[in-house]
């Protein structure tokens, strides 16, 4: 049902170098693109994320309490974006390591305008 998830940034250039990290790590790339977004992902695959300057011209802002999760293939992968994404201007909200009794294992992280993101995997 989701197609992409789109995050208002103040720097588009700054979130294309977070955003093109994390999408090669995960084996996509960018699907869409113009002067003001950024969307990677692959056409017909699963859904996308994305980075606009506000159409507003407002500066952007977070949504409180928002958060896209990125599904990884595997504890290592969520090793990986985890560093990547600190690597890259993020900033950690949660070390890699399981949560809960499930088998639900996640990293958090904030992107450089401070969007909240996670890469998880399910048991």
């Amino acid at each position: 049902m989701i197609g992409y998830v789109t995050f208002g940034t103040s720097d588009l250039a700054r979130a294309a170098n977070f955003y093109d990290a994390i999408a090669k790590e995960m084996g996509t790339g960018r699907m869409m693109e113009f002067e003001t977004f950024i969307a990677w992902g692959t056409p017909g695959g699963a859904a996308g994320v994305a980075a606009t300057l506000p159409f507003d011209g407002k500066p952007a802002s977070v949504g409180n309490g928002t958060m896209v999760a990125l599904q990884a293939k595997d504890k290592d992968q969520v090793h990986r974006l985890h560093e990547i994404a600190l690597a890259n201007g993020g900033t950690d909200e949660g070390a890699p390591g399981p949560r809960g009794d499930d088998g639900f294992y996640a990293a958090y992280f904030r992107d450089p305008d401070g969007n909240k993101l996670n890469a998880f995997i399910m048991g």
